[in-house]
């Protein structure tokens, strides 16, 4: 009985660690991996008080190579020296269009960003967001408006170039050249690549995440719902290109961003809801916020720029 609670999370973190990542069921699945490390540790706990030492030794080994990945993002990180300009980033998920107008607004206007991006951005909402204002905040825009879950949007207070749409499948992922007033440029991207939830969407899912650009020479910040965690291997990729996680650095790493309001015993949450920075900004603040009317919680970020 020991093995049988305690082999499942064993592999998860041979998989896990091994560089390999399989198709579904397992990409949705390793978005939990959190919650594998306490339940291995709840298994091992069981294990050691039934003296099933193989077991409880096999739980340990799990446990001491899971804790090391997961952990850290429970704590700030250090920021590099960077003096440079603050730029606010906001990303909200629309829920093909249907998130609350009125409360995206009221968190524009409490949070001051200079960027905002959308994704699931429908010509419904583009018309909403017109008509409640978001033009005199945001003189500046990229818009991909898209019936269904592809359409994607970035505004802005500063001048904006649009470059070239990043387009997978039915997925649109805006992007655009942000000029600051403090004299940088960065590249903006709303991110939003299909989601892995059956069997045949990785190529998708996973081309979405492969076609957003590296880190390099030109600062740039990716923000949006990924539909990844710090645990899909794609995503591990973009972070060692050249990219910090705001929530990551700021130790808000576990703090879920979708299902919003979902109910635990039917879908725990998973944070895959990011603003990913340049390695040479800063990360100043994060904050995961709530909007009505759409899965997702918005994601937050201040950064500052070398």
């Amino acid at each position: 009985m020991s093995w049988i609670a305690v082999m499942p999370f064993a592999l998860w973190a041979v998989v896990r660690l091994s560089g390999f990542e399989p198709d579904w069921p397992w990409v949705p699945l390793v978005a939990y991996t959190p919650y594998a490390t306490a339940a291995v540790v709840v298994s091992g706990l069981l294990a050691v008080l039934l003296r099933r030492w193989a077991a409880g030794t096999a739980a340990l080994v799990a446990v001491l190579a899971l804790t090391p990945v997961v952990l850290p993002r429970a704590f700030p990180d250090g920021n590099p020296d960077a003096k440079g300009p603050v730029l606010r980033v906001l990303a909200a998920n629309l829920m093909v269009g249907q998130a609350d107008t009125t409360e995206l607004m009221r968190l524009v206007e409490r949070l001051g960003p200079d960027v905002l991006t959308l994704q699931e951005f429908t010509p419904a909402a583009m018309e909403r967001l017109d008509d409640a204002g978001i033009r005199d905040v945001f003189p500046h825009a990229v818009t991909w408006p898209l019936n269904g879950v592809g359409g994607s949007a970035v505004y802005a207070r500063h001048p904006l170039q649009g470059g070239p749409m990043i387009k997978i499948g039915a997925f649109g992922q805006a992007r655009a050249w942000l000029k600051h007033p403090g004299g940088a440029r960065i590249e903006i991207v709303s991110v939003h690549p299909c989601a892995p939830k059956r069997l045949g969407r990785q190529p998708c899912w996973k081309g979405g995440l492969e076609a957003l650009p590296r880190g390099g020479r030109e600062l740039r910040v990716l923000a949006g719902d990924f539909n990844a965690t710090l645990d899909h291997l794609p995503m591990r990729d973009l972070l060692e290109a050249g990219y910090r996680d705001a929530a990551d650095v700021m130790g808000k790493g576990f703090v879920a961003t979708w299902p919003q309001n979902g109910p635990l015993v039917q879908s725990p949450g998973v944070t895959i809801d990011h603003v990913l920075a340049d390695s040479r900004m800063a990360v100043r603040a994060f904050e995961v916020l709530s909007l009505d009317g759409t899965d997702h919680r918005p994601v937050f970020a201040e950064l500052r720029l070398p």
